[in-house]
């Protein structure tokens, strides 16, 4: 079969299509035909060995995957062949088939794969983001940074499902565009950040900040935060890591929270289900729909990961194998 390779941390460009082993299911593994493959920021991360884990080499990026169940481990439980399902993965996403611990699987009938796979990550994430770590709640204000991407706009979404007022935070007429098509109440660009956030709270500031930029825009909504707010911290899509002035935290008092999905996926599964059950219900009430920019072939994944790093990509990106 045909699955993406990274043989050596290094550019993007480095990635190879190669021809390897179909997989073979044991315990309670599934085999996935793939039908999707999300792309998401932290797989350019890994390629280039800059993410929080290094995996060993030779790898197959990607974390999420949806498709049909074609293969069983001898220990699976409640799937079958036929079956389909979306899944998170460690590894192994950009192929043709890719393993899957059933436990990481739920059925999605006959949902679109691409669409499916922007529940997961991006979705996941943010629906995470707001309802355990931020605590939103009805009536508050909501901040978006990146708003056209991925997660913003699953963040934008989320938010106004849960009541929230919600300020969209994006870097070109276009992408701003997008977010009001989201559902945002309100859209501003970056050049005025702290003014605008002021003025459209009335100068209370924000409740809570979706931060998946960093860099000069966290410091910025630092000093636009509401008393009790909580800046949640997603990523670092500028590229720069900030520091955060804690004098601030004790003059405004508000909270720093981190957000890191997938570890909560692993310590909190259950909650983790009922998250993923929460959010099917909402895509299938069409209540969120997920904006899918394109679907690519598996031999233009560096392409795809390339453009996601630099911040050019609206909505989600799928690899279709």
């Amino acid at each position: 079969m045909k699955s993406v390779q990274c043989n050596a941390f290094g550019p993007l460009a480095d990635l190879v299509v190669a021809d390897v082993a179909e997989p073979v299911p044991t315990g309670r593994q599934v085999v996935i035909k793939v039908e999707a493959a999300g792309v998401n920021y932290p797989d350019g991360l890994l390629v280039q060995g800059l993410y929080q884990m290094r995996p060993e080499l030779p790898f197959t990026p990607g974390m999420e995957a949806a498709g049909e169940v074609i293969a069983l481990g001898p220990d699976v439980r409640n799937v079958k062949v036929g079956d389909r399902v979306g899944a998170v993965l460690q590894l192994g996403g950009y192929a043709e088939q890719t393993l899957a611990d059933e436990r990481a699987t739920f059925p999605i009938g006959d949902a679109d794969a691409a669409e499916t796979c922007a529940l997961l990550v991006a979705y996941g994430t943010s629906h995470h983001a707001l309802k355990q770590r931020a605590a939103l709640q009805a009536g508050e204000t909501l901040v978006v940074l990146g708003g056209a991407g991925a997660t913003g706009l699953a963040a934008i979404q989320i938010g106004k499902i849960m009541g929230a007022t919600v300020i969209a935070v994006c870097s070109s007429a276009e992408k701003q565009q997008i977010a009001r098509d989201a559902g945002a109440d309100h859209v501003i660009g970056y050049d005025a950040l702290k003014e605008d956030i002021k003025r459209l709270t009335d100068g209370k500031g924000a409740d809570v900040v979706f931060d998946v930029v960093g860099g000069v825009a966290f410091d910025t909504c630092c000093r636009a935060m509401a008393r009790n707010g909580r800046l949640l911290i997603i990523g670092f899509a500028s590229g720069e890591i900030p520091k955060f002035p804690v004098n601030l935290a004790l003059v405004k008092e508000f909270a720093l929270v981190g957000v890191f999905w997938g570890n909560f996926t692993r310590a909190e599964p259950a909650v983790y289900a009922d998250n993923m059950q929460e959010l099917m219900g909402w895509y299938r009430s069409g209540q969120i729909e997920p904006l899918i920019e394109g679907r690519y072939p598996l031999a233009e994944a560096a392409q795809v990961l390339e453009r996601i790093l630099n911040r050019g990509a609206v909505g989600k990106l799928v690899l279709a194998p």
